[in-house]
């Protein structure tokens, strides 16, 4: 029977009757893929310790025979990385589900994407390991996925009279949620049409870290105030383009209040 095997991020498991399951992976050759897992909940030898949320695992599909348009059958998989220590850690568990929760639902079927693979790669990686901060690799993960995915909003001048941010005298800009872009205050006539206000030093370093080499991204130092502004700015900026609340940042922001 005709497939393929290869290197898959589980972004979401969900249960088909009694004994299966249909999941979506992300791929680097064929995008994000839904299979059907066939006796998942029972086979052991198939698909232990395997099928957990951003899992990676080296899958094995097989086609439909007789549906073309069928569910393609997941074979087998192999867990080459659990990322253990995400798990057992609440924070970064909300973390690493809100950045599967956005490709999973942004992302169309068998679009391939290798920098978004790459980037969410990457940046479970760095949540594992803790080489980089879980707030800051999430303002990076967040910046940069909305660069690759063509709604990147504009940090480097005002939409209006296109002035650099670095020329504009005012410490404080506002953010233009509707548009995408950001406003100097010479050209705002009306705040209130506005999303909200956004430091000049907030907004360098976010464009400082969708524009270098992701394996310096540990070289910047945000202060405390410039991730909080950092995260109040994309995670409204990336519900409102997308038209949608996500279960995850809700549970991530409920854990905020909370610590």
């Amino acid at each position: 029977m005709p497939g393929f095997s290869t290197d898959a991020i589980l972004l979401r498991k969900i249960e088909y009757g009694d004994h299966d399951f249909i999941i979506s992976f992300l791929t680097e050759s064929k995008g994000k893929i839904s299979v059907i897992a066939k006796n998942a909940k029972k086979s052991v030898k198939r698909f232990s310790g395997a099928l957990d949320l951003f899992s990676v695992n080296h899958i094995n599909c097989t086609f439909p025979k007789k549906k073309k348009n069928g569910l393609i059958i997941l074979s087998w998989a192999d867990l080459e990385n659990g990322f253990v220590n995400i798990r057992y850690d609440v924070f970064k568990t909300a973390y690493a589900s809100f950045w599967v929760e956005l490709i999973h639902y942004w992302l169309e079927e068998n679009k391939v994407q290798p920098e978004l693979y790459a980037l969410l790669l990457f940046s479970l990686n760095a949540l594992n390991t803790g080489s980089l901060s879980k707030e800051v690799l999430s303002l990076l993960f967040q910046i940069r996925f909305m660069s690759i995915s063509g709604f990147s909003p504009n940090i480097e001048y005002c939409g209006i009279c296109k002035t650099s941010v670095d020329r504009i005298e005012q410490k404080n800009l506002r953010f233009d949620f509707r548009e995408g872009r950001i406003i100097c205050s010479n050209c705002v006539k009306n705040k209130s049409q506005y999303g909200m206000t956004v430091s000049k030093g907030t907004l360098k370093q976010l464009f400082w870290i969708n524009n270098s080499d992701i394996y310096r991204a540990d070289r910047i130092r945000f202060s405390s105030f410039a991730i909080k502004e950092g995260e109040n700015l994309l995670e409204a900026f990336i519900p409102f383009h997308m038209g949608r609340d996500f279960k995850s940042l809700q549970f991530l922001r409920r854990l905020r209040l909370e610590k």
